[in-house]
């Protein structure tokens, strides 16, 4: 089993940390469980008592009693028999109906340190309730990066693993399927769980061949300025109509469940976040294969998308640079500094090479400025650097 590193290394500090709540999100079956199973593991290791250990798993029926915040409360604390800590495992509380108030009541005994797992939005801060702010730490848990895909498949192979997830995407069972038609089987039962359990249901969608379409149309303009307008049209035209409101509630619920990000525009020289015509990259690139209609695979789209998430999984807040005349792929924010990001799968034309270096032509700061394609020869010009992918993929400190 492919030991999640990355994320082990930033909850370390906080395993015997009574008093903040550790959250761990993000997309179903992304392998939010098996980092909190090794955190068990770890923690047994070191020697803790196995009988100060509770683990529940809100999908087993085995804990279908437990309704709300007052039974989360009660039956943990009939497992508590003496003073010393106990470490408590919530994995998908977001099925317990107000489980805020139950960990909360929990965590000011001062007695348990709390690790919580869920797959939809009430895991961020802008859904918590008051019970739990300022109270917790997150960790956002994303399928596999590039560098742990290659440590789970153990090959020396990188572009065929590169195109390899643009087909199928990285999320970490589906690593464990070797013929097609069972990896489609998988990835289609994940996404329709996913669409169906915390978008269809939660919003109460009743047309859902309309929902779909709308969910089709991301997918397929993918990395382009997100338009309403556009949608509406495109949904006119297929003889379907929705209201705007109705709409932006569909993406908005995909976006709760992390099956696709918003990315926010960056206004270069005005150094300000623009809240309009944003754009939407996939978590996983595998969901593209159930539902996109087009027969050939965009492999420049899915490289820009791939980049997009290996710079969350690296830690960067990202968004779209916005300049006048121009748009630059992606800002990359870390500890204040900043890096320009332009991707191409090659650059294998003049018009290509102009396009992609000629971006920056506008932008006269001195903060790093990459363009990063699959090219072997190092196109680097005018202090604008052209990174290899695996190189990019593969350095921990970019």
């Amino acid at each position: 089993m492919l030991k999640r590193e990355y994320y082990l290394k930033r909850i370390r500090p906080f395993y015997k940390e009574n008093s903040l709540i550790k959250i761990i999100y993000g997309l179903r079956r992304a392998g939010k469980s098996v980092i909190l199973n090794q955190i068990k593991d770890e923690l047994l290791k070191d020697k803790t008592d196995e009988s100060h250990i509770i683990y529940i798993n809100f999908e087993s029926l085995d804990y279908s009693f437990i309704k709300n915040a007052i039974d989360l409360n009660n039956y943990i604390k009939q497992q508590i028999k003496d003073n010393k800590t106990y470490y408590i495992f919530l994995d998908e509380i977001q099925k317990v109906k107000d489980f805020e108030k139950g960990i909360n009541s929990l965590r000011i005994t001062n007695q348990c340190s709390i690790f919580i797992t869920g797959s939809n939005s009430k895991m961020t801060f802008k859904e918590l309730s008051t019970d739990l702010t300022g109270r917790y730490v997150s960790f956002k848990v994303n399928p596999l990066s590039f560098s742990e895909a290659l440590e789970i498949t153990n090959t020396n192979d990188y572009k065929k693993l590169l195109f390899d997830i643009f087909e199928w995407g990285s999320l970490p069972q589906r690593f464990s399927f070797k013929e097609d038609i069972t990896k489609l089987n998988y990835i289609s039962d994940v996404y329709d769980s996913i669409v169906l359990k915390d978008v269809v249901e939660r919003l109460g969608v009743k047309d859902i061949t309309l929902f779909n379409k709308v969910w089709q149309y991301i997918l397929e303009t993918e990395g382009r300025e997100f338009s309403a307008t556009n949608v509406l049209k495109y949904l006119k035209n297929e003889y379907r109509e929705v209201s705007a409101e109705t709409l932006y509630n569909y993406i908005e619920a995909l976006c709760s469940t992390f099956i696709i990000n918003k990315v926010y525009r960056y206004d270069i020289h005005g150094k300000s976040i623009l809240k309009t015509l944003n754009k939407y990259y996939v978590s996983d690139l595998g969901v593209k294969k159930i539902k996109n209609t087009n027969k050939e695979t965009n492999y420049s789209i899915c490289l820009e998308n791939l980049v997009y998430n290996e710079l969350i999984f690296k830690g960067y807040d990202v968004y779209i640079g916005k300049l006048k005349d121009a748009e630059v792929d992606f800002v990359a924010i870390k500890d204040k500094k900043i890096k320009y990001i332009q991707v191409s799968l090659y650059l294998n034309s003049e018009e290509t090479i102009n396009r992609e270096f000629g971006a920056y032509k506008s932008i006269q700061d001195n903060y790093p400025k990459y363009v990063i394609s699959l090219d072997d020869v190092d196109m680097s010009t005018n202090g604008i650097k052209n990174l290899n992918v695996f190189d990019f993929l593969l350095n921990e400190d970019f």
